[in-house]
């Protein structure tokens, strides 16, 4: 009877498992990769349906300090609903992405399921890297088309968020006029990044 020589055994276990976790690391890259990809085409359709809707955007967006961009699904059943998104966000002097998430809560009355895009822009570099770097909270729900002086016409179809930071929220049918934004958290996404 042959001896069998443990640290032969050992050597080739651990080859294995080596090549498993460098196999496992690559495909991890490539689904990372390809959800990236995901995410900017998602991000570049999102953004010509706006120009398109809202041609005054384009010029918005090129002047602004940053944007992000998110597709969110939602559902509701009757008294509590929630819905999850990603997106992405661009700082434009510097051509940076951060690749985020977003998770929404909401309470009351309803019934249903919604998808929707929303367009952040960012006048001010300041808060552009706020949202980035210590994500942003929204409550309530805001109504109506914003507008603000000259900048009208660039801002038309957008709600104020706060001073220079505007918010566009997309539906199937365009952009909608009233903008839900309860409970909703934004913050980076530490796989895709």
């Amino acid at each position: 009877m042959k001896r069998i020589n443990f640290s032969w055994v050992l050597l080739v276990a651990i080859a294995g498992l080596v090549g498993s976790s460098i196999a496992l690391a690559a495909m991890n890259a490539k689904e990372k990769q390809t959800a990236r990809a995901d995410i900017q085409k998602m991000t570049n359709e999102t953004l010509q349906r706006l120009y398109k809707a809202q041609p005054g955007t384009k010029k918005a967006i090129d002047s602004a300090a940053g944007y992000a961009v998110f597709s969110n699904f939602g559902l509701k059943i009757f008294v509590a609903g929630s819905g999850k998104g990603s997106g992405m966000a661009v700082n434009k002097k510097n051509g940076k992405i951060t690749y985020m998430k977003m998770l929404e809560v909401q309470a009351g009355l309803g019934l249903g399921v919604k998808k929707y895009r929303m367009v952040w822009v960012f006048e001010k570099a300041a808060d552009f890297n706020k949202f980035v770097n210590s994500g942003w909270e929204v409550g309530g729900q805001t109504s109506a088309a914003a507008k603000s002086g000259d900048k009208g016409a660039a801002f038309a179809g957008a709600v104020s968020v706060s001073p220079g930071v505007w918010l566009y929220q997309l539906t199937d049918e365009g952009v909608a006029v009233e903008l839900t934004a309860k409970g909703t958290k934004y913050y980076k996404d530490d796989d895709l990044n």
